[in-house]
């Protein structure tokens, strides 16, 4: 987004990310707190199949770009991390993601610094 952009925002209650492959590319921000990664995770994992099938068949649904932002107490708290990386690693540009932490006590592992912020 830039300053100025339209968004639509949505919290809580049932939602979901099905586009059909004649839909035009979005841009997605997803942002999540504590266990609420949960349904949003669900769909990073139905965007990354999106992109494969797209790479792999050359159409179907083009993925725009799509950016997490999570955040938690610490990264020991941070659900599906490790999966979340993986994902940024198979899509690298497409797929991006920014934790944040809150109240980080220890060392923060050298996989997760270059996308952690927070104390």
């Amino acid at each position: 987004c830039t300053l100025d952009s339209e968004v639509a925002l949505r919290v809580g209650g049932d939602f979901f990310f099905d586009p059909q492959p004649g839909d035009p590319p979005v841009k997605l921000v997803l942002i999540a707190g504590g266990v609420g990664i949960n349904p949003l995770f669900s769909i990073l994992l139905h965007i990354a199949d999106l992109h494969e099938y797209q790479e792999s068949k050359g159409y179907g649904y083009k993925m725009g770009t799509v950016k997490l932002y999570y955040s938690a107490k610490n990264t020991n708290e941070l659900l599906f991390k490790k999966n979340i990386l993986g994902l940024m690693n198979a899509f690298p540009g497409k797929i991006t993601c920014r934790f944040h932490v809150t109240q980080q006590g220890s060392q923060i592992c050298k996989e997760l610094q270059p996308h952690v912020t927070g104390k």
